[in-house]
Protein backbone atom coordinates (compact mmCIF):
# COMPACT_ATOMS: atom_id res chain seq x y z
CA UNK A 1 0.00 0.00 0.00
CA UNK A 2 1.03 3.08 -0.93
CA UNK A 3 0.64 7.03 1.04
CA UNK A 4 -0.11 9.90 -1.76
CA UNK A 5 -0.64 13.44 -0.95
CA UNK A 6 -2.83 15.18 -2.92
CA UNK A 7 -2.51 18.47 -4.30
CA UNK A 8 -5.48 19.64 -1.70
CA UNK A 9 -3.64 18.24 1.17
CA UNK A 10 -5.52 15.14 1.53
CA UNK A 11 -3.22 12.04 2.66
CA UNK A 12 -4.72 8.98 0.67
CA UNK A 13 -3.61 5.63 -0.08
CA UNK A 14 -2.90 3.35 -3.07
CA UNK A 15 -3.21 -0.80 -3.43
CA UNK A 16 -0.37 -2.16 -5.13
CA UNK A 17 -1.55 -2.43 -8.88
CA UNK A 18 -3.90 0.72 -8.94
CA UNK A 19 -3.30 3.02 -11.84
CA UNK A 20 -3.44 7.13 -11.43
CA UNK A 21 -6.61 7.34 -12.98
CA UNK A 22 -8.19 5.24 -9.95
CA UNK A 23 -6.78 7.70 -7.69
CA UNK A 24 -8.18 10.64 -10.01
CA UNK A 25 -12.08 8.74 -9.73
CA UNK A 26 -12.54 7.61 -6.63
CA UNK A 27 -11.21 11.33 -4.93
CA UNK A 28 -13.00 13.23 -7.91
CA UNK A 29 -9.97 14.74 -8.93
CA UNK A 30 -11.54 15.93 -12.58
CA UNK A 31 -13.56 18.75 -13.39
CA UNK A 32 -15.40 19.81 -16.73
CA UNK A 33 -11.78 20.60 -17.94
CA UNK A 34 -10.18 17.84 -19.49
CA UNK A 35 -8.03 15.86 -16.99
CA UNK A 36 -4.99 14.11 -19.90
CA UNK A 37 -2.54 13.19 -17.45
CA UNK A 38 -1.09 12.93 -13.91
CA UNK A 39 1.99 14.31 -11.99
CA UNK A 40 3.51 12.42 -9.57
CA UNK A 41 6.72 13.35 -7.37
CA UNK A 42 7.00 16.36 -10.32
CA UNK A 43 6.98 14.21 -12.74
CA UNK A 44 4.37 13.83 -15.69
CA UNK A 45 2.84 10.41 -16.08
CA UNK A 46 0.10 8.66 -18.17
CA UNK A 47 -3.09 8.00 -15.83
CA UNK A 48 -3.10 4.20 -16.86
CA UNK A 49 0.62 3.62 -15.02
CA UNK A 50 1.04 1.57 -12.31
CA UNK A 51 1.28 3.54 -9.03
CA UNK A 52 4.86 2.12 -7.71
CA UNK A 53 5.85 4.64 -4.84
CA UNK A 54 4.48 6.69 -2.20
CA UNK A 55 4.60 10.19 -2.63
CA UNK A 56 2.54 13.99 -3.76
CA UNK A 57 0.13 13.94 -6.92
CA UNK A 58 -1.91 16.27 -9.08
CA UNK A 59 -3.57 16.15 -12.50
CA UNK A 60 -2.68 18.21 -15.35
CA UNK A 61 -5.69 19.23 -17.95
CA UNK A 62 -5.29 20.87 -20.93
CA UNK A 63 -4.49 24.54 -19.63
CA UNK A 64 -1.08 22.84 -18.89
CA UNK A 65 1.04 23.28 -22.38
CA UNK A 66 1.85 19.03 -21.84
CA UNK A 67 -1.69 18.43 -21.13
CA UNK A 68 -2.82 20.30 -24.28
CA UNK A 69 0.18 18.63 -26.54
CA UNK A 70 -1.46 15.03 -25.29
CA UNK A 71 -4.91 16.09 -25.72
CA UNK A 72 -3.96 17.15 -29.42
CA UNK A 73 -1.99 13.72 -30.22
CA UNK A 74 -5.10 12.12 -29.06
CA UNK A 75 -7.03 13.87 -31.29
CA UNK A 76 -4.94 12.95 -34.11
CA UNK A 77 -5.25 9.13 -32.99
CA UNK A 78 -8.91 9.32 -32.68
CA UNK A 79 -8.72 11.39 -36.37
CA UNK A 80 -6.21 8.91 -38.01
CA UNK A 81 -8.13 5.62 -36.66
CA UNK A 82 -11.61 7.02 -37.93
CA UNK A 83 -10.11 8.07 -41.34
CA UNK A 84 -8.82 3.92 -41.86
CA UNK A 85 -11.80 2.91 -40.35
CA UNK A 86 -13.70 4.69 -43.40
CA UNK A 87 -11.13 4.67 -45.96
CA UNK A 88 -8.80 1.29 -45.56
CA UNK A 89 -5.60 1.99 -47.18
CA UNK A 90 -5.73 6.36 -47.57
CA UNK A 91 -2.94 8.15 -46.31
CA UNK A 92 -3.02 10.88 -43.78
CA UNK A 93 -0.72 13.44 -43.67
CA UNK A 94 -1.02 16.47 -40.23
CA UNK A 95 0.75 18.99 -42.04
CA UNK A 96 0.83 22.36 -40.04
CA UNK A 97 -1.13 24.49 -38.03
CA UNK A 98 -3.61 27.09 -39.56
CA UNK A 99 -6.42 29.06 -38.06
CA UNK A 100 -5.85 27.75 -34.65
CA UNK A 101 -5.95 24.13 -35.49
CA UNK A 102 -4.24 21.47 -37.82
CA UNK A 103 -4.11 21.41 -41.36
CA UNK A 104 -4.38 18.06 -43.36
CA UNK A 105 -5.08 15.84 -46.29
CA UNK A 106 -6.38 12.63 -46.71
CA UNK A 107 -4.92 10.40 -50.11
CA UNK A 108 -7.09 8.29 -51.27
CA UNK A 109 -7.79 7.27 -54.76
CA UNK A 110 -11.39 10.05 -55.25
CA UNK A 111 -11.05 13.60 -53.76
CA UNK A 112 -12.27 14.03 -50.04
CA UNK A 113 -15.59 15.56 -50.16
CA UNK A 114 -17.45 17.38 -47.18
CA UNK A 115 -20.08 14.24 -46.56
CA UNK A 116 -16.59 12.11 -46.39
CA UNK A 117 -15.49 14.80 -43.48
CA UNK A 118 -19.24 14.42 -41.95
CA UNK A 119 -18.75 10.64 -41.35
CA UNK A 120 -14.98 10.97 -40.33
CA UNK A 121 -16.05 13.39 -37.92
CA UNK A 122 -19.14 10.86 -36.64
CA UNK A 123 -17.16 8.12 -36.47
CA UNK A 124 -14.29 10.12 -34.30
CA UNK A 125 -17.27 10.84 -31.82
CA UNK A 126 -18.27 7.20 -31.69
CA UNK A 127 -14.88 5.96 -30.84
CA UNK A 128 -14.97 9.00 -28.44
CA UNK A 129 -18.24 7.67 -26.57
CA UNK A 130 -16.93 4.13 -26.75
CA UNK A 131 -14.35 4.93 -24.50
CA UNK A 132 -11.76 2.87 -25.68
CA UNK A 133 -8.61 2.79 -23.81
CA UNK A 134 -5.67 3.86 -25.51
CA UNK A 135 -3.04 1.13 -24.46
CA UNK A 136 1.12 2.34 -24.74
CA UNK A 137 3.33 -0.91 -25.80
CA UNK A 138 7.30 -1.04 -26.05
CA UNK A 139 8.35 -2.88 -28.72
CA UNK A 140 11.99 -3.18 -30.20
CA UNK A 141 12.79 -1.25 -33.11
CA UNK A 142 12.97 -4.12 -35.67
CA UNK A 143 9.20 -5.04 -34.54
CA UNK A 144 8.32 -0.88 -34.63
CA UNK A 145 9.60 -1.24 -38.40
CA UNK A 146 7.54 -4.27 -39.22
CA UNK A 147 4.45 -3.18 -38.15
CA UNK A 148 4.75 0.30 -40.01
CA UNK A 149 6.19 -1.34 -43.19
CA UNK A 150 2.91 -3.19 -43.06
CA UNK A 151 1.08 -0.27 -42.98
CA UNK A 152 2.90 0.62 -45.75
CA UNK A 153 4.02 3.81 -44.32
CA UNK A 154 7.42 4.26 -45.71
CA UNK A 155 7.68 7.92 -44.00
CA UNK A 156 7.87 6.08 -40.88
CA UNK A 157 9.96 3.07 -41.26
CA UNK A 158 12.50 6.14 -42.38
CA UNK A 159 12.47 8.08 -39.63
CA UNK A 160 13.15 4.89 -37.16
CA UNK A 161 15.84 3.39 -39.18
CA UNK A 162 17.84 6.17 -38.51
CA UNK A 163 17.36 6.38 -34.54
CA UNK A 164 19.39 4.81 -32.20
CA UNK A 165 17.14 3.29 -29.80
CA UNK A 166 16.66 -0.30 -29.08
CA UNK A 167 13.52 0.06 -28.42
CA UNK A 168 10.16 2.15 -29.69
CA UNK A 169 6.94 3.23 -27.79
CA UNK A 170 3.72 2.80 -29.64
CA UNK A 171 0.26 3.14 -28.50
CA UNK A 172 -2.36 0.75 -29.48
CA UNK A 173 -6.38 2.46 -30.34
CA UNK A 174 -8.59 -1.14 -30.94
CA UNK A 175 -5.93 -2.77 -32.82
CA UNK A 176 -4.52 -0.08 -34.96
CA UNK A 177 -0.76 1.14 -33.32
CA UNK A 178 0.57 4.59 -34.16
CA UNK A 179 3.80 6.93 -32.53
CA UNK A 180 3.33 10.25 -31.57
CA UNK A 181 6.77 10.64 -29.83
CA UNK A 182 5.16 11.93 -26.50
CA UNK A 183 2.26 11.01 -23.45
CA UNK A 184 -0.84 10.75 -24.88
CA UNK A 185 -4.25 10.56 -22.90
CA UNK A 186 -5.50 7.07 -21.34
CA UNK A 187 -8.51 6.95 -23.45
CA UNK A 188 -10.65 8.29 -26.29
CA UNK A 189 -13.51 10.07 -23.96
CA UNK A 190 -10.56 12.61 -23.05
CA UNK A 191 -11.76 14.41 -26.08
CA UNK A 192 -14.79 16.43 -25.01
CA UNK A 193 -13.99 19.21 -27.53
CA UNK A 194 -13.29 19.23 -31.18
CA UNK A 195 -14.22 20.22 -34.99
CA UNK A 196 -13.03 18.64 -38.31
CA UNK A 197 -14.01 21.16 -41.36
CA UNK A 198 -13.39 20.70 -44.71
CA UNK A 199 -10.61 22.97 -46.00
CA UNK A 200 -9.24 23.67 -49.58
CA UNK A 201 -7.74 20.01 -50.49
CA UNK A 202 -7.89 18.86 -47.00
CA UNK A 203 -9.18 19.59 -43.68
CA UNK A 204 -8.38 21.79 -40.15
CA UNK A 205 -9.06 19.33 -36.95
CA UNK A 206 -9.82 21.88 -34.21
CA UNK A 207 -9.35 21.56 -30.67
CA UNK A 208 -10.09 24.53 -27.87
CA UNK A 209 -7.35 26.45 -26.38
CA UNK A 210 -5.33 26.39 -22.88
CA UNK A 211 -7.01 29.74 -22.34
CA UNK A 212 -10.18 28.99 -23.37
CA UNK A 213 -10.27 25.08 -22.84
CA UNK A 214 -14.20 24.57 -22.86
CA UNK A 215 -14.67 26.56 -25.75
CA UNK A 216 -13.57 26.32 -29.65
CA UNK A 217 -12.05 29.10 -30.92
CA UNK A 218 -13.70 31.59 -33.44
CA UNK A 219 -12.51 30.55 -37.12
CA UNK A 220 -10.29 33.03 -38.95
CA UNK A 221 -9.37 32.15 -42.14
CA UNK A 222 -6.22 32.74 -43.03
CA UNK A 223 -5.57 32.86 -46.82
CA UNK A 224 -2.41 34.21 -47.22
CA UNK A 225 -0.60 32.07 -44.39
CA UNK A 226 -2.56 28.90 -46.13
CA UNK A 227 -0.76 30.24 -49.34
CA UNK A 228 2.96 30.63 -48.21
CA UNK A 229 2.40 27.00 -46.65
CA UNK A 230 1.68 25.30 -49.99
CA UNK A 231 4.87 27.25 -51.11
CA UNK A 232 6.78 25.70 -48.51
CA UNK A 233 5.49 21.99 -49.59
CA UNK A 234 6.30 23.23 -53.36
CA UNK A 235 9.62 23.85 -51.99
CA UNK A 236 9.60 20.16 -50.44
CA UNK A 237 8.91 18.97 -53.10
CA UNK A 238 11.71 20.24 -55.24
CA UNK A 239 14.20 19.26 -53.11
CA UNK A 240 12.65 16.04 -53.17
CA UNK A 241 12.36 15.70 -48.73
CA UNK A 242 9.26 16.11 -46.94
CA UNK A 243 10.00 14.77 -43.83
CA UNK A 244 12.70 13.35 -41.17
CA UNK A 245 14.06 10.47 -42.84
CA UNK A 246 14.18 11.72 -46.50
CA UNK A 247 16.60 14.49 -44.68
CA UNK A 248 18.42 11.98 -42.49
CA UNK A 249 19.11 9.75 -45.82
CA UNK A 250 20.35 12.74 -47.63
CA UNK A 251 22.89 13.65 -44.26
CA UNK A 252 24.04 10.16 -44.57
CA UNK A 253 24.67 9.92 -48.13
CA UNK A 254 27.07 13.11 -48.26
CA UNK A 255 24.84 15.08 -50.11
CA UNK A 256 24.29 17.60 -47.99
CA UNK A 257 26.44 20.17 -49.07
CA UNK A 258 24.71 20.27 -52.16
CA UNK A 259 21.19 19.98 -50.78
CA UNK A 260 21.96 23.13 -48.47
CA UNK A 261 23.31 25.15 -51.13
CA UNK A 262 19.86 24.46 -53.14
CA UNK A 263 17.72 25.57 -49.86
CA UNK A 264 19.61 28.54 -49.83
CA UNK A 265 19.18 29.23 -53.37
CA UNK A 266 15.72 29.03 -52.97
CA UNK A 267 15.71 31.62 -50.18
CA UNK A 268 17.81 34.30 -52.85
CA UNK A 269 15.15 33.58 -55.65
CA UNK A 270 12.37 34.60 -53.11
CA UNK A 271 14.18 37.46 -52.29
CA UNK A 272 14.69 38.85 -55.66
CA UNK A 273 11.47 37.91 -56.38
CA UNK A 274 10.30 39.78 -53.23
CA UNK A 275 12.53 42.95 -54.95
CA UNK A 276 11.37 42.77 -58.18
CA UNK A 277 7.84 43.18 -56.73
CA UNK A 278 8.47 46.40 -54.76
CA UNK A 279 10.98 48.24 -57.89
CA UNK A 280 8.21 47.43 -59.81
CA UNK A 281 5.55 49.87 -57.69
CA UNK A 282 7.61 52.88 -58.39
CA UNK A 283 5.23 54.49 -55.72
CA UNK A 284 6.47 52.24 -53.05
CA UNK A 285 8.75 54.67 -50.39
CA UNK A 286 8.57 52.50 -47.40
CA UNK A 287 9.02 48.95 -46.80
CA UNK A 288 8.22 47.67 -43.61
CA UNK A 289 9.49 43.99 -42.58
CA UNK A 290 7.75 42.20 -39.37
CA UNK A 291 7.99 39.21 -37.89
CA UNK A 292 7.96 37.28 -34.89
CA UNK A 293 10.87 36.27 -32.62
CA UNK A 294 13.71 34.62 -34.16
CA UNK A 295 12.58 34.77 -37.78
CA UNK A 296 15.42 35.75 -39.07
CA UNK A 297 14.63 39.88 -39.68
CA UNK A 298 17.76 41.21 -39.81
CA UNK A 299 19.66 39.00 -41.77
CA UNK A 300 16.27 39.08 -44.24
CA UNK A 301 16.38 42.56 -44.87
CA UNK A 302 20.16 42.89 -45.41
CA UNK A 303 19.59 40.50 -48.03
CA UNK A 304 16.66 42.22 -49.54
CA UNK A 305 18.51 45.55 -49.39
CA UNK A 306 21.24 43.85 -51.96
CA UNK A 307 19.01 42.81 -54.09
CA UNK A 308 16.90 46.08 -54.61
CA UNK A 309 20.61 47.74 -55.30
CA UNK A 310 20.77 45.23 -57.49
CA UNK A 311 17.69 46.34 -59.02
CA UNK A 312 19.17 50.06 -58.68
CA UNK A 313 17.35 51.18 -55.50
CA UNK A 314 19.51 52.55 -52.88
CA UNK A 315 17.83 50.78 -49.18
CA UNK A 316 17.97 52.98 -45.93
CA UNK A 317 17.62 51.07 -42.83
CA UNK A 318 16.21 52.93 -39.76
CA UNK A 319 16.04 51.19 -36.63
CA UNK A 320 12.83 51.43 -34.65
CA UNK A 321 14.60 50.81 -31.75
CA UNK A 322 16.25 54.52 -31.98
CA UNK A 323 12.27 55.70 -31.60
CA UNK A 324 11.68 53.77 -28.25
CA UNK A 325 10.07 56.41 -25.49
CA UNK A 326 12.41 57.24 -22.38
CA UNK A 327 11.64 54.53 -19.79
CA UNK A 328 9.82 55.64 -17.49
CA UNK A 329 7.19 56.63 -20.43
CA UNK A 330 7.25 52.77 -21.31
CA UNK A 331 3.94 51.48 -20.57
CA UNK A 332 3.52 48.30 -18.23
CA UNK A 333 1.68 45.16 -18.98
CA UNK A 334 -1.06 43.42 -16.42
CA UNK A 335 1.72 42.08 -14.05
CA UNK A 336 3.27 46.10 -13.77
CA UNK A 337 6.39 45.24 -15.72
CA UNK A 338 7.46 47.17 -18.71
CA UNK A 339 6.00 46.19 -21.84
CA UNK A 340 8.92 46.84 -24.54
CA UNK A 341 6.90 44.64 -27.16
CA UNK A 342 3.79 47.42 -27.42
CA UNK A 343 3.23 49.88 -29.66
CA UNK A 344 3.34 52.48 -27.27
CA UNK A 345 6.95 51.95 -26.40
CA UNK A 346 7.96 53.69 -29.15
CA UNK A 347 7.38 57.52 -30.04
CA UNK A 348 4.32 57.05 -32.95
CA UNK A 349 4.34 61.15 -32.99
CA UNK A 350 7.94 61.38 -33.79
CA UNK A 351 8.77 58.74 -35.91
CA UNK A 352 5.70 59.45 -38.36
CA UNK A 353 6.63 63.43 -38.27
CA UNK A 354 10.23 61.94 -39.42
CA UNK A 355 8.66 59.71 -41.98
CA UNK A 356 7.14 62.36 -43.37
CA UNK A 357 9.57 64.81 -43.30
CA UNK A 358 11.52 62.34 -45.31
CA UNK A 359 9.39 61.67 -48.11
CA UNK A 360 9.04 65.22 -48.43
CA UNK A 361 12.64 65.51 -49.10
CA UNK A 362 13.84 66.97 -46.18
CA UNK A 363 17.01 66.56 -44.04
CA UNK A 364 16.26 65.01 -40.46
CA UNK A 365 18.21 64.29 -37.20
CA UNK A 366 18.12 60.85 -36.45
CA UNK A 367 17.58 59.76 -32.11
CA UNK A 368 19.88 56.91 -30.95
CA UNK A 369 18.60 55.50 -27.99
CA UNK A 370 20.83 54.42 -24.91
CA UNK A 371 19.37 51.57 -24.03
CA UNK A 372 22.25 51.77 -21.14
CA UNK A 373 20.43 54.90 -19.30
CA UNK A 374 16.86 53.99 -21.06
CA UNK A 375 16.69 57.38 -22.73
CA UNK A 376 16.93 59.00 -26.22
CA UNK A 377 20.03 60.62 -27.43
CA UNK A 378 20.41 62.93 -30.35
CA UNK A 379 24.17 62.65 -31.53
CA UNK A 380 24.03 64.51 -34.87
CA UNK A 381 23.27 61.55 -37.08
CA UNK A 382 21.53 63.07 -39.97
CA UNK A 383 19.54 61.57 -42.79
CA UNK A 384 18.08 62.21 -45.61
CA UNK A 385 16.79 60.04 -49.00
CA UNK A 386 18.60 60.06 -51.89
CA UNK A 387 17.47 60.13 -55.21
CA UNK A 388 16.09 56.15 -55.80
CA UNK A 389 16.20 56.14 -52.30
CA UNK A 390 13.53 53.63 -50.69
CA UNK A 391 13.54 52.88 -46.77
CA UNK A 392 13.18 49.91 -44.41
CA UNK A 393 12.05 49.76 -41.54
CA UNK A 394 12.58 46.43 -39.45
CA UNK A 395 10.51 45.51 -36.10
CA UNK A 396 8.02 43.32 -35.37
CA UNK A 397 4.98 46.27 -35.35
CA UNK A 398 5.95 46.86 -39.12
CA UNK A 399 2.42 45.63 -40.33
CA UNK A 400 0.16 47.86 -37.81
CA UNK A 401 -0.84 50.94 -39.78
CA UNK A 402 -0.33 52.88 -36.69
CA UNK A 403 3.36 52.61 -37.10
CA UNK A 404 2.83 54.59 -40.52
CA UNK A 405 -0.14 56.29 -39.89
CA UNK A 406 1.43 59.62 -41.79
CA UNK A 407 2.25 57.70 -45.20
CA UNK A 408 -0.07 56.75 -47.74
CA UNK A 409 -0.76 53.41 -48.20
CA UNK A 410 0.16 53.10 -51.78
CA UNK A 411 3.96 54.03 -50.87
CA UNK A 412 3.93 51.44 -48.53
CA UNK A 413 4.86 47.64 -49.15
CA UNK A 414 4.49 45.13 -46.12
CA UNK A 415 6.48 42.02 -45.65
CA UNK A 416 5.61 39.46 -43.06
CA UNK A 417 8.68 36.99 -42.18
CA UNK A 418 8.30 33.23 -39.96
CA UNK A 419 10.13 30.41 -40.24
CA UNK A 420 6.94 27.76 -41.19
CA UNK A 421 8.14 24.71 -40.45
CA UNK A 422 7.99 22.34 -44.25
CA UNK A 423 9.85 19.78 -42.84
CA UNK A 424 8.11 16.97 -40.58
CA UNK A 425 9.21 14.39 -38.47
CA UNK A 426 6.30 11.77 -40.85
CA UNK A 427 3.10 12.07 -41.77
CA UNK A 428 1.30 11.94 -38.51
CA UNK A 429 4.07 14.29 -36.63
CA UNK A 430 4.32 18.01 -37.28
CA UNK A 431 7.52 19.83 -36.41
CA UNK A 432 5.81 22.93 -34.43
CA UNK A 433 6.85 26.49 -36.05
CA UNK A 434 7.29 27.58 -32.39
CA UNK A 435 9.65 24.88 -31.40
CA UNK A 436 11.92 25.67 -34.15
CA UNK A 437 12.31 29.56 -33.49
CA UNK A 438 12.41 28.79 -29.68
CA UNK A 439 15.68 26.38 -31.04
CA UNK A 440 16.95 29.20 -32.78
CA UNK A 441 16.36 31.63 -29.92
CA UNK A 442 18.64 29.01 -27.76
CA UNK A 443 21.30 29.11 -29.62
CA UNK A 444 21.71 32.71 -30.35
CA UNK A 445 20.86 33.89 -26.65
CA UNK A 446 23.77 31.73 -25.70
CA UNK A 447 25.97 32.74 -28.38
CA UNK A 448 25.21 36.60 -28.95
CA UNK A 449 23.83 37.39 -24.82
CA UNK A 450 25.49 34.49 -22.56
CA UNK A 451 21.71 33.68 -21.56
CA UNK A 452 21.34 30.02 -20.64
CA UNK A 453 18.71 27.92 -22.06
CA UNK A 454 16.67 27.97 -19.07
CA UNK A 455 16.31 31.84 -19.02
CA UNK A 456 14.90 31.84 -23.10
CA UNK A 457 12.65 28.92 -22.08
CA UNK A 458 11.41 30.57 -19.14
CA UNK A 459 10.72 34.03 -21.48
CA UNK A 460 9.33 32.41 -23.90
CA UNK A 461 5.82 32.48 -23.17
CA UNK A 462 5.91 36.55 -22.68
CA UNK A 463 7.16 36.37 -26.00
CA UNK A 464 4.43 34.68 -27.42
CA UNK A 465 2.09 36.46 -25.56
CA UNK A 466 3.76 39.61 -27.45
CA UNK A 467 3.58 38.22 -30.40
CA UNK A 468 -0.22 37.27 -30.42
CA UNK A 469 -1.09 40.68 -29.30
CA UNK A 470 1.08 42.78 -32.01
CA UNK A 471 1.92 40.18 -34.70
CA UNK A 472 -0.17 37.29 -35.17
CA UNK A 473 -3.34 39.60 -35.63
CA UNK A 474 -2.16 41.72 -38.14
CA UNK A 475 -0.41 38.89 -40.98
CA UNK A 476 -2.91 38.90 -42.87
CA UNK A 477 -1.94 42.93 -43.90
CA UNK A 478 1.20 42.14 -45.45
CA UNK A 479 1.35 42.67 -49.18
CA UNK A 480 4.01 39.68 -49.59
CA UNK A 481 5.09 36.50 -47.08
CA UNK A 482 8.25 35.22 -47.10
CA UNK A 483 9.07 32.16 -44.88
CA UNK A 484 12.67 32.02 -43.42
CA UNK A 485 13.03 28.34 -42.40
CA UNK A 486 15.47 26.19 -43.65
CA UNK A 487 14.66 22.51 -43.94
CA UNK A 488 18.12 21.60 -42.79
CA UNK A 489 18.42 23.66 -40.01
CA UNK A 490 18.00 21.64 -37.42
CA UNK A 491 20.66 19.55 -38.15
CA UNK A 492 23.50 22.48 -37.61
CA UNK A 493 21.66 23.71 -34.24
CA UNK A 494 21.11 20.08 -32.77
CA UNK A 495 24.29 20.39 -31.53
CA UNK A 496 24.38 23.44 -29.66
CA UNK A 497 20.87 23.49 -28.46
CA UNK A 498 21.63 20.27 -26.54
CA UNK A 499 24.63 20.98 -25.13
CA UNK A 500 22.59 24.07 -23.11
CA UNK A 501 19.33 22.01 -23.26
CA UNK A 502 20.90 19.59 -20.79
CA UNK A 503 22.16 22.21 -18.23
CA UNK A 504 18.61 22.39 -16.89
CA UNK A 505 17.97 20.33 -14.19
CA UNK A 506 14.54 18.21 -12.98
CA UNK A 507 13.98 21.17 -10.37
CA UNK A 508 13.59 23.44 -13.38
CA UNK A 509 9.92 24.28 -14.35
CA UNK A 510 11.16 24.10 -18.07
CA UNK A 511 12.74 21.10 -17.30
CA UNK A 512 10.08 18.97 -18.92
CA UNK A 513 10.13 21.89 -21.95
CA UNK A 514 13.73 21.12 -22.19
CA UNK A 515 13.58 17.07 -22.21
CA UNK A 516 11.13 17.05 -25.17
CA UNK A 517 13.35 19.46 -27.28
CA UNK A 518 16.65 17.08 -26.61
CA UNK A 519 15.03 14.26 -27.77
CA UNK A 520 13.35 15.54 -30.79
CA UNK A 521 16.55 16.83 -31.57
CA UNK A 522 18.05 13.22 -31.14
CA UNK A 523 15.74 12.32 -34.06
CA UNK A 524 18.64 14.53 -36.35
CA UNK A 525 21.43 13.74 -37.99
CA UNK A 526 24.21 16.11 -37.35
CA UNK A 527 25.57 18.78 -39.64
CA UNK A 528 28.33 21.09 -39.55
CA UNK A 529 27.74 24.83 -39.50
CA UNK A 530 30.85 25.45 -41.40
CA UNK A 531 28.61 23.99 -44.62
CA UNK A 532 26.29 26.94 -44.25
CA UNK A 533 26.93 30.34 -45.99
CA UNK A 534 27.56 33.44 -44.34
CA UNK A 535 25.21 35.08 -46.05
CA UNK A 536 22.57 32.34 -45.03
CA UNK A 537 19.73 33.54 -42.48
CA UNK A 538 20.91 30.62 -40.20
CA UNK A 539 23.86 32.23 -39.91
CA UNK A 540 22.04 34.99 -37.75
CA UNK A 541 21.24 32.25 -35.30
CA UNK A 542 24.18 29.69 -34.99
CA UNK A 543 26.79 32.39 -35.37
CA UNK A 544 29.54 33.54 -38.26
CA UNK A 545 26.87 35.61 -40.40
CA UNK A 546 27.93 38.68 -42.94
CA UNK A 547 24.74 40.70 -41.63
CA UNK A 548 24.54 39.91 -37.70
CA UNK A 549 26.98 40.77 -35.63
CA UNK A 550 27.33 39.75 -31.92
Amino acid sequence: MYNITLIDGRNVTADEGQIYLDIVKKYELENEIPVVLGKFNGKLRELNKPIKESGFFDVVDIRNKSGMRAYTRTLKMILIKATLDLFPGATITIEHSLSKGLFGEIHKETPLNEEEILKIKEKMQDLINNDIEIKREKVTKERAIEIFEEYGMSDRVRVLKHIDREFITLYDLDGYYDCFYGLMAHSTSVIKKFDLIKYESGFILRFPTRTKPLELPKFVEHKKLAKIFYESEQWGKILHVGDLGGLNEIITNGEIGEFIRVNEALHEKKIAYIADMITSKEEVKVVSIAGPSSSGKTSFTNRLGIQLRVNGQIPILISLDDYFVDREKTPKDENGEYDFESIYALDLELFNDHLERLLNGEEIQVPEFNFKIGKREWNGKKLRIPENGILLLEGIHGLNEMLTSSVDKKNKFKIYISCLTQLNVDNHNRIPTTDVRTLRRIVRDTLSRGWDAERTLKMWPSIRRGEERNIFVFQEEADVMFNSNLVYELAVLKKYAIEELKKITSESPVYYEAKKLIAFLEMFKEVDKELVPDNSLLREFVGGSYFYKY
